[in-house]
């Protein structure tokens, strides 16, 4: 059996999987989701927050061959353009699911605040992706027309707008110090290029095509680009966590607490920062395993683990620190709790989501003739 046959199946499998998830949000509401009245986003918010800066972050590598001509990435684009689409309907589709009236999104479109920033975020992305699924049909049918430099040149400042919301959003969150940022707007962009990047040496690594004389220099600048935004993301984790323990906040210091001692410990320490990061850029920076396409993309599942990892712990430790002490006393119940651990439902929905995915970017890659070859280069 063939590796691509191999991850054919396991997707099949975990896509059943995440149909019995999906019929189980439907069928029966939030009833079997951990999330309650204290706790109310749990894993479909963060998975979605990483999905959408995948898809943004794809985007930007796209306008590599699409905008700047970039020779090495020279037909790496439809593909950035698909990978990036597949990702943002994931992400939308999580936090639809996430929705408490799944009927009720057009009064977004139709009754919503101009000056919500939720607001912006679904104009924005609604925009992105007709923008992107107009990019792809221009690229694959008129790759020369000025029509697709204008989408690309919009869709630039585009993409970092819809990823640098997502910090806003969480940081004019005033009532959570955790969140409440200056930095996040600025982050986010960065962390979107940082995955997007990885999803890329993820797709050319290991489903690339050996005919392509330049694969070898897109994975190795590809490479080099993660290894450099894996020390740009080291340094704004140091000085957000530093500073917040500086502050003395008590609501922070107990979030940034929670990340790095308490029950999230594990997820910060062994999947963010040692699978995440540490591990890649070790790997990524020996010559006799950068120069192997396998290894690299794996590098690069493991760099997107790492950040599914990284907005998990952005999400949860801020909401399950109490704003009022007394409200862990003060009523007692199921939904009322400041404990959160993902249920299988929840689970079910996410890696049924995450298998569809990779079904998609492999299956459109292969029907759209998407994977650079050697009469591309």
């Amino acid at each position: 059996m063939t590796f691509k046959r191999l991850v054919y199946a396991v997707c099949i499998v975990v896509l059943l999987f995440g149909v019995w998830g999906v019929y189980n949000r439907l069928a029966h509401g939030h009833q079997d989701a951990n999330y309650g009245s204290y706790v109310v986003w749990g894993l479909w918010v963060a998975m979605y927050l990483f999905f959408a800066g995948v898809a943004a972050g794809c985007f930007m590598l796209a306008t590599l061959d699409l905008l700047f001509r970039v020779e090495i990435f020279k037909g790496t684009g439809r593909l950035a353009l698909w990978v990036g689409l597949v990702s943002l309907g994931a992400g939308l589709f999580q936090i639809w699911l996430d929705l408490g009236h799944l009927d009720r999104i057009w009064k977004v479109y139709l009754q919503g605040n101009p000056q919500s920033v939720m607001a912006q975020m679904v104009w924005g992305y609604t925009l992105f992706g007709l923008l992107m699924i107009a990019a792809l049909v221009l690229a694959t049918r008129q790759p020369d027309s000025k029509a697709l430099r204008v989408l690309m040149i919009v869709g630039l400042p585009l993409s970092l707008f819809v990823s640098g919301a997502v910090g806003a959003l969480l940081g004019v969150q005033a009532s959570r110090p955790f969140w409440h940022v200056g930095l996040f707007p600025v982050q986010f962009p960065v962390f979107s290029l940082a995955s997007g990047v990885a999803a890329m040496m993820a797709v050319i690594g290991l489903f690339g095509s050996e005919e392509d004389p330049n694969r070898p220099k897109q994975l190795w600048v590809l490479a080099i680009a993660t290894v450099v935004l894996a020390v740009v993301k080291l340094y704004f984790l140091w000085a957000d966590y530093s500073q917040s323990l500086y502050g003395n906040v008590p609501h922070n210091v107990a979030a940034v607490r929670e990340v790095l001692f308490g029950r999230w410990w594990w997820s910060f320490w062994i999947v963010q920062l040692l699978l995440g990061t540490i591990v890649p850029v070790v790997v990524l920076l020996t010559p006799k395993w950068r120069h192997n396409p396998a290894v690299v993309g794996w590098m690069g599942v493991l760099v997107l683990i790492g950040f599914a990892a990284a907005r998990s712990n952005i999400v949860f430790p801020a909401l399950t620190v109490p704003e009022l002490e007394a409200l862990t006393r003060a009523f007692s119940d199921r939904r009322l709790t400041f404990e959160y651990a993902p249920s299988l439902m929840e689970w079910a929905v996410t890696l049924g989501s995450t298998a569809a995915a990779v079904l998609a970017v492999l299956i459109g890659a292969k029907l759209l003739h998407l994977m650079p070859k050697k009469e591309m280069a």
